[in-house]
């Protein structure tokens, strides 16, 4: 049988960089299959829903909307809609704006992979940055990834990490190699509440990043990214802080 790449993300469905991801996966010979959010989910990190029922609705051939998080949508896909022949590919994205740092603690793109990488299946997140929202250069992750996938499909990397990856915002043709980083701190300083009042005359409030171009380290995703260059991160679920438990004494 033909291996199976499930596409999922964050922004949704119907989002461009779904599109562009659909386009990427036709490249790599896989059977395709698309299970992801009816709408944006970002900021949902690794959340499945567990007091809400989730709904699916049928968008195509091997095409579905889910009423939940993407992390809800690979539990979907892998043990309910591909249960007989689960995929052997996971990938996620493309995210409108970068995955770096920080980030990827908050990311439902990341989420997403991490959740494929729970099941054991090989899992790689995808994301494009921009300056201009308006004017986010899709063209560069539709260009490169195709090779990037290919490339890391070859290496000898195992299910117990996830892969990350960034593409800069440089044109296709001017964007540089690929780098392989770690997560670095990334660029979000903190997160601000903003208070408005709506036309009814009620409170509500709204959840911002606020970001900061910031010096990271040479090796981190950030550098990279800045640069022009492709960058490449493999993450896991271990997040014990070695420096603090050694000097814990324990």
């Amino acid at each position: 049988m033909m291996n199976r790449v499930l596409l999922t993300n964050d922004d949704g469905i119907d989002a461009p960089g779904m599109a562009v991801l659909e386009s990427i996966a036709s490249q790599l010979g896989y059977e395709v299959w698309v299970v992801a959010p009816e709408h944006d989910q970002s900021g949902t990190s690794h959340s499945i829903s567990l007091h809400a029922p989730l709904r699916l609705s049928e968008r195509g051939v091997r095409r579905y909307g889910v009423s939940g998080t993407p992390g809800d949508c690979v539990v979907m896909a892998v043990r309910h809609l591909m249960k007989d022949h689960p995929p052997t590919l996971v990938l996620s994205g493309v995210n409108r704006g970068a995955n770096i740092g920080v980030e990827t603690v908050f990311s439902g793109t990341v989420g997403a992979a991490m959740t494929g990488m729970l099941f054991g299946i090989r899992s790689i997140a995808l994301s494009q940055t921009f300056s201009d929202r308006q004017a986010v250069p899709w063209e560069t992750a539709r260009t490169h990834a195709p090779a990037v996938i290919e490339r890391l499909l070859r290496l000898q990397w195992t299910a117990s990490a996830c892969i990350n990856v960034n593409f800069p915002d440089r044109p296709a043709d001017e964007t540089g190699e690929v780098v392989f980083t770690r997560q670095g701190r990334g660029i979000v300083k903190r997160i601000d509440v903003e208070h408005h009042v709506d036309p009814r005359g009620l409170s509500y409030h709204w959840l911002k990043f606020h970001r900061e171009p910031t010096e990271d380290a040479p090796d981190s995703e950030s550098t990279a990214i800045a640069r022009g260059k492709i960058a490449v991160t493999p993450l896991q679920f271990e997040r014990t802080a070695e420096h603090v438990f050694s000097s814990l004494g324990v």
